[in-house]
């Protein structure tokens, strides 16, 4: 980094991925800034830059190396140890050269880090936040690929909660054969297809052959509403029917049903009296209601929620795109498996295209299609005009 550069950064400010610090700070504000940057997207930390002015007062060569010695032990105290890496950088103001110590913070492939004392931060703005919430640390396990929410159990739950009929027909649609001809009972077939783990069910499991799923998970439902005009905001629709409940395959249906139902279906070429096709490709309804279901975030406690408007509809599923993948990866095929298991039961429940291949079509049915990848609120919105009448 050279020093027309570090000045820019530090004229613009601390963010998120860059804060200030006059002096090497104490171990433990020091350790949970490191923690929380790696927790986060990583970052830099300047040494020799005053908190909140930006006003450059420079580090001696004993403090720089100092500071550069206690850093990296810092960072083998922490709990998996960061990598971090450091560089000085000199600037001359009014023929003073001052020396700044740049700390650059990786983003972690292994989240979550915690400090000595276990603690577990992240970023929040320029600041950083202590995360208690069960579900908010699972979540950075999942972004570090440790953890798949699909195939986690559930606790509090066995092998009465499954549907049996329902299971055994996926499992001979899967191989041709009953678990029975396949010489295993019913236990050993679910624990070896990852429906039942130490007992207890896994939320997989549940969500595709469990009796009733919502009952445990009540949050997994489709909240579906068709509105007059186009605002959010607005009170008054045309259907608002009852939360959505089921297994993924029943969850799917009522969505389709539900736009079959709300949306117009018109004539084109067709014969009088055959019946109208949907103003709205059928096949890229299927596509992106299926990348709903299957492809969310379900550490996020969060229904799936289907809007009609005048102008348009609106798919929103829970959770950002994962491991940084963008709107322009997925446009071409290219796929991050955040949930392995429920693509796996899909394959054989749901009319699926297959990894990758889901938006591609959606896009080719369906050319105005558009996507909004919400990191701010952590979801993912696809939105399909409508033509108004």
């Amino acid at each position: 980094m050279d020093a027309s550069e570090l000045l820019d950064i530090i004229n613009s400010g601390e963010t998120s991925r860059v804060q200030f610090k006059e002096i090497l700070p104490r171990v433990n504000s020091m350790c949970r800034e490191i923690v929380a940057m790696s927790n986060s997207i990583g970052g830099i930390i300047l040494l020799g830059v005053k908190d909140k002015t930006g006003e450059i007062t420079g580090l001696s060569l004993e403090q720089i190396e100092y500071a550069d010695r206690k850093i990296a032990e810092f960072a083998d105290s922490l709990e998996p140890t960061v990598y971090v890496s450091t560089e000085v950088v000199r600037i001359t103001e009014a023929d003073t050269v001052k020396l700044i110590l740049v700390v650059s913070v990786p983003e972690g492939i292994n989240k979550p880090y915690k400090t000595a004392q276990g603690e577990i931060y992240v970023k929040q703005g320029s600041n950083k936040r202590l995360l208690t919430e069960n579900s908010e640390i699972m979540r950075l396990f999942k972004q570090s690929a440790n953890l798949s929410a699909d195939e986690m159990p559930v606790y509090n739950t066995s092998i009465d909660d499954i549907n049996e009929q329902v299971f055994s027909d996926y499992f001979k649609r899967e191989f041709k054969e009953s678990f029975q001809e396949k010489g295993l009972n019913y236990e050993k077939a679910l624990k070896v297809k990852r429906v039942l783990h130490n007992g207890e069910v896994t939320l997989a499991g549940l969500l595709f052959f469990g009796k009733e799923p919502q009952n445990i998970r009540p949050a997994f439902t489709i909240k579906a509403v068709s509105f007059f005009g186009n605002n959010l905001a607005g009170t008054m629709y045309r259907n608002k029917p009852e939360d959505f409940k089921g297994t993924i395959p029943s969850l799917f249906k009522q969505g389709m049903d539900f736009f079959r139902s709300n949306l117009r279906h018109i004539q084109k070429g067709q014969q009088f009296n055959s019946i109208g096709i949907l103003e709205i490709s059928e096949d890229a309804l299927i596509e992106v209601l299926q990348n709903a279901l299957i492809h969310r975030d379900y550490f996020k406690n969060a229904p799936i929620r289907l809007f009609i408007f005048d102008d348009r509809i609106e798919i929103i599923s829970p959770g950002k795109l994962p491991n940084g993948l963008t709107i322009e990866d997925i446009k071409y095929g290219n796929a991050v498996i955040r949930n392995p298991q429920m693509v796996t039961f899909a394959s054989y429940t749901l009319p699926y295209s297959g990894l990758g291949s889901g938006i591609k079509r959606a896009i080719k049915e369906q050319p105005n299609i558009e996507f909004a990848n919400d990191e701010s609120g952590n979801q993912f919105v696809v939105k399909i005009p409508r033509e108004q009448v």
